[in-house]
């Protein structure tokens, strides 16, 4: 039965959808940024210095020894953001799921009153027609 809420019901319920999609793309994110992270860390210690050579062979091994740092600073920082994105996502799900019960709600309080008022016409319609019938036995 179609009420006046139904295609806000169907709205709502494609919004939760919706929202799901995007926790899960964050979820996802997530987890490529804590690989990337562990990766990364795994990379800085398996990155051995120098134990003897020239000067330029130092120095490059302390620029790459900077530039991993670097990569590891930056995959912190995704990870941060990626698990924010995914806080976000949840709480936006959350308030989603609550307004699409809340119509679906108010979508079954209106076909219940509906129900009501088609049971209790019916009920009077048949009470009239047993009138009538009760009538037309006494005349």
């Amino acid at each position: 039965m179609k009420t006046r809420f139904t295609s806000l019901v169907k709205l709502k319920k494609n919004k939760v959808q919706n929202s799901e999609q995007f926790l899960q793309k964050a979820s996802v994110n997530l987890n490529s940024a804590a690989t990337a992270l562990e990766l990364s860390n795994h990379i800085l210690k398996d990155l051995e210095s120098p134990k003897k050579g020239t000067i330029g062979e130092m120095l490059a091994s302390r620029v790459l020894f900077h530039s991993q740092m670097d990569v590891i600073n930056h995959n912190k920082e995704w990870v941060d953001f990626a698990a924010n994105q995914v806080e976000q996502a949840k709480k936006q799900l959350s308030v989603d799921m609550m307004e699409h019960e809340k119509f679906q709600y108010l979508d079954f309080e209106e076909i219940k009153a509906e129900l009501k008022k088609r049971k209790f016409k019916e009920a009077k319609d048949l009470d009239e027609i047993a009138l009538m019938t009760y009538a037309k036995k006494n005349r």
